[in-house]
Order: structure tokens, then C-alpha cells, then sequence
């Protein structure tokens, strides 16, 4: 599953871009990016155009619909399900973006969440005289993540011509080309940030959350993989979830790739979780040849699911060979998907000392910081 945050709008209604406004330590888009790359293979996010290069993200259009399909064609040809989330909803939730991929898992064509509208509506006729109230428990609010069989995405965005663009949200599109959208419970903490009051709320929840914590509880962990070279001529070089094509590869039961197993490693460690070993033993089978990025996302959701919030991962690779600095964009964007947070690739030689200095191996060195969301109840766990 693929994820699209839509970013690209100018905030007129806020009165400047909102998505880059401070939200705690991060911005409000860091917020909505991370919350995506928690709960997906891959992230794409769509900016305004004049800030696509500073961001790393794709050049969005004049409207919304116009950015989702800047998105959609970045999003790979193979991906079944494409999930599209606000930029300006910084508190989603894993588990939303569950509901509306399992939706979608058991037959929809595409899944919204949603919740109760409180207020009494009204649909008004041109001239403002009240047409018809529609009975207030058939109404919902809805909000993004909002998923979709990938096919069916991209269908109703191909046939959208000017008016489509009109479309507040993707689930209307589907809708109009003959879809079936259905309604999973949404979260009402999952407010959009549209105007400036909304953003002092989301301070003042983030300042509530913040002060049930005491005070902040941060944990470090510090991960190590070192691999040989292998003697197999075949065997690729990965590392960061990159093919190093040409160049030698690692030994090793998995594909080998030191620094998703130092990342793995470091995380774990920082929870209390135990080590690489243990979660993922060179003795299984189930684990040859196996992509490292997926343990990366398994154990970052192990961290998860312990209380804890990743803040970033630091990665020093030391190596006399190959060269990491023309893959070093890819591998950090590859990583961070994967763990759901910021991860950083330093290369490092070894100025020919000892069996790295000689190239007969990789080794890497990989610190994880968490903050723990029950400081208390965690130390009183251990």
C-alpha cells in the first residue's frame, strides 16, 4: 500500500501555507508524513511547486485533483491499494489507515472515515430558502486517509475532466465514475487544520498530550550488523533497501542489509525489545533472503505498539567500498518509509585498518531515539 499526501495548497483560507506551520518540534506536514509512512510500503508527497526541490517532494497542480494525480504518477505501476491523506491532518492514526485498507481488502472500491455530524444540516435552495434537512444520523464528517483499489483511482482521475477538479476529495471522483465507497469510523482528534483556530487547538492537544506524559521519556538504543563479502559473484549488494548494481555482494542468511539491521537492531534496543536475533534468527527459514526493510517496518511497529514514538534513527556505514554518497537520497527515503520516521546514512572509511580497511566487509553503526508516551508504566513493565 502506497500513500499520496497532498500538500500542494497555497492556504488561502489560512492566510499563508499552513502544512509548514510549527506544530510541537515538528510542522504540521512532518506530522501527516510521518503518520503515512508508518502504515505504508511507500510515501509520496505533493507540495507547491516552488517547494518541491527544498522538500523532496512532487510539484503539485492548481487544485487538489491536479495534485493527486501529480501523486499518482509517482506512485508504482504495481501497487494495489493507494491510501490519499491531508497534509493538514497531522493526527491520524495507524489504525485509520487500517480500517480503510481492510475496507478496501474485503471488496470496496474505496473506504473513507468518517464521523457523526452534531450539528443540524441544512441543504439550501438558490435563492437561501431551506430545501430539505436530511436526517441527521445518515450524515457523516468525512476525513482522510482515505483508500482505494489502485485501478479504480486511477480510472476516476483519467476520466475527471474540469469539473472533476471540483471534487473536495477522491472518494467523490470514484463515486461519480460509478464506485462503491464505503464509510469506516473515523477519529475525531483527526481534525484538518483549515484555519488558524484550528491550529491552536492542535497545539493546545499536542500540549495536553504532552503534559500527561510528566515529563518526556526518552530512550536510546545503539545497533551494530557487520557482514562479510560474499564469494558468490551473483549475489546483489544491498544496503538501505538499495541494489548497488556491480558491485560485490554481502553474505548473509537475509539480503543481507547491514544498515536496515543496525537500524532493526537500534530500535529494538531503545524499547526494551531485545535484539535482531532474537525477532528474526539466522536459523528460520522463513527469513532467507528476505527483505531487511520489512524488518525494519515490523520491528518499528513492535516499538509502536509498545508506547513508544520514534523520532529518528542514525546511521553510520563504514566501508572502503562502494561508493554511498550517489545512493545515499534513496536509501535515507527508503529507510524512513520503512521505520516510519527520519533515518539518516553517513558513509565512513576505514582508511585501510584492519578487515575493512582490506574490503572484506561492511559494518554499521545505527542510534535510535524514542520518547515513551507512560514513562511510569514502562519502567514498572521492565
Amino acid at each position: 500500500m502506497w500513500t499520496i499526501v497532498v500538500a500542494g495548497g497555497s492556504g488561502q483560507r489560512f492566510g499563508g501555507p499552513k502544512q509548514y506551520e510549527a506544530l510541537g518540534t515538528q510542522r504540521v506536514l512532518d506530522w501527516s508524513v510521518a503518520a503515512a509512512r508508518a502504515a505504508s510500503a511507500g510515501v509520496v508527497v505533493v507540495v507547491p511547486a516552488a517547494d518541491a526541490a527544498l522538500e523532496g517532494g512532487v510539484a503539485g497542480g492548481a487544485s487538489r485533483a491536479q495534485s493527486v494525480r501529480a501523486g499518482l504518477a509517482h506512485v508504482p505501476a504495481d501497487a494495489t491499494v493507494i491510501c490519499v491523506h491531508d497534509g493538514a491532518r497531522p493526527f491520524a492514526t495507524p489504525l485509520l489507515f487500517e480500517r480503510v485498507v481492510a475496507a478496501v481488502a474485503n471488496g470496496a472500491d474505496g473506504a473513507v472515515p468518517g464521523v457523526p455530524v452534531t450539528d443540524t444540516i441544512k441543504q439550501l435552495a438558490a435563492d437561501r430558502t431551506v430545501a430539505h434537512t436530511p436526517p441527521r444520523a445518515e450524515l457523516v464528517a468525512v476525513q482522510t486517509p482515505q483508500a482505494f483499489r489502485a485501478h479504480v483511482l486511477r480510472a476516476a482521475h483519467a476520466a475527471a475532466d474540469g469539473p472533476g477538479d471540483a471534487a473536495t476529495d477522491d472518494a467523490a471522483m470514484v463515486e461519480a465514475a460509478g464506485g462503491s465507497v464505503v464509510v469506516v469510523p473515523g477519529d475525531t482528534i483527526n481534525r484538518k487544520i483549515t484555519d488558524p483556530d484550528d491550529l491552536q487547538w492542535a497545539r493546545r492537544h499536542l500540549g495536553q498530550e504532552e503534559h500527561s506524559m510528566s515529563t518526556p521519556h526518552f530512550r536510546v538504543g545503539q545497533g551494530f550488523d557487520i557482514h562479510r563479502f560474499s564469494d558468490d559473484p551473483a549475489r546483489p549488494l544491498v544496503l538501505g533497501g538499495v541494489v548497488f548494481e556491480g558491485a560485490r555482494g554481502l553474505h548473509g542468511h537475509s539480503d543481507a542489509d547491514a544498515v536496515a539491521h543496525a537500524a532493526t537492531d537500534a530500535l529494538l534496543g531503545a524499547a526494551g525489545l531485545g535484539d535482531i536475533g532474537e525477532h528474526f534468527p539466522d536459523t528460520d527459514p522463513q527469513w532467507k533472503g528476505a527483505d531487511s526493510l520489512q524488518l525494519l517496518r515490523h520491528a518499528a511497529g513492535l516499538v509502536r505498539e509498545a508506547g513508544f514514538r520514534i523520532c529518528n534513527v542514525d546511521c553510520s556505514v563504514v566501508c572502503e567500498t562502494p561508493k554511498l554518497a550517489p545512493h545515499k537520497a534513496t536509501m535515507q527515503q527508503r529507510l524512513s518509509e520503512a521505520a516510519g520516521a527520519p533515518v539518516t546514512v553517513k558513509g565512513r572509511r576505514a582508511e585501510g585498518l584492519g578487515a575493512l580497511g582490506r574490503q572484506e566487509g561492511i559494518a554499521v553503526w545505527a542510534t535510535a531515539l524514542i520518547v515513551g508516551e507512560a514513562p511510569a508504566a514502562k519502567e514498572n513493565q521492565q
